[in-house]
């Protein structure tokens, strides 16, 4: 069963009263809530897939790659795998070294997940984006999806940006004075503010 994260409904309060624009928003979407799950390499592999394509495509590939994979994202499974046979599943040869990279990193265990969960937002960021293929934008869906932290804001983001520009009928892409205004409006409480912007322009749940 789906756990709605501790901090949900504090922040859909705090969220409301701050920001009139987010408030209806809110009242829109009045079901649904930003779900995580506790399979770090699986979180990474879907991020990794998700890179810089639509989520449509992105949907579109995993399921090939699941099917590869027979169901089980696990490392020894994805180092198994030829990179030829990873190809085939519509992944670039990029992300394939990428995927095998991180496989080799969690086999291994130069990647400590347990480290990670100590470390503050932009500790954690740098951490992750020691891996080769796990950029900024990499890390923060991680921060998002996986460890649940409440206050992330990636600004790099085509559907948040997009939203932005919607729902405050502002310029694509809102400025840097913009999303500055807008970061320090729902601070604290950022990856709520997201995941609703996320949701006003497109009903699917997004997953990492």
């Amino acid at each position: 069963m789906k756990r709605v994260p501790v901090y949900w409904r504090r922040a859909k309060r705090i969220l409301s009263k701050r920001d009139p624009v987010l408030r209806k928003i809110i009242k829109k979407h009045k079901r649904g809530f930003l779900t995580t799950r506790n399979d770090p390499f699986f979180s990474l592999c879907r991020t990794i897939v998700g890179q810089q394509i639509s989520t449509k495509a992105a949907d579109s590939i995993w399921s090939k790659f699941e099917k590869k994979c027979k169901k089980r994202i696990v490392p020894k499974i994805v180092l198994k795998l030829s990179s030829q046979n990873l190809k085939s599943a519509g992944l670039s040869r990029q992300k394939v070294s990428y995927l095998k990279n991180i496989a080799k990193a969690f086999k291994n265990r130069s990647f400590d997940i347990k480290k990670l969960k100590k470390m503050n937002d932009l500790e954690a960021i740098s951490y992750i984006t020691k891996l080769k293929g796990l950029g900024v934008w990499s890390a923060e869906m991680f921060l998002m999806f996986n460890l649940n932290r409440p206050d992330i804001f990636p600004i790099k983001d085509i559907g948040l940006l997009r939203s932005l520009s919607k729902n405050y009928k502002t310029s694509y892409p809102p400025s840097k004075k913009f999303l500055n205004k807008i970061s320090n409006l729902h601070s604290g409480y950022r990856t709520v503010s997201t995941w609703y912007f996320w949701r006003d322009i497109d009903s699917e749940d997004v997953e990492y």
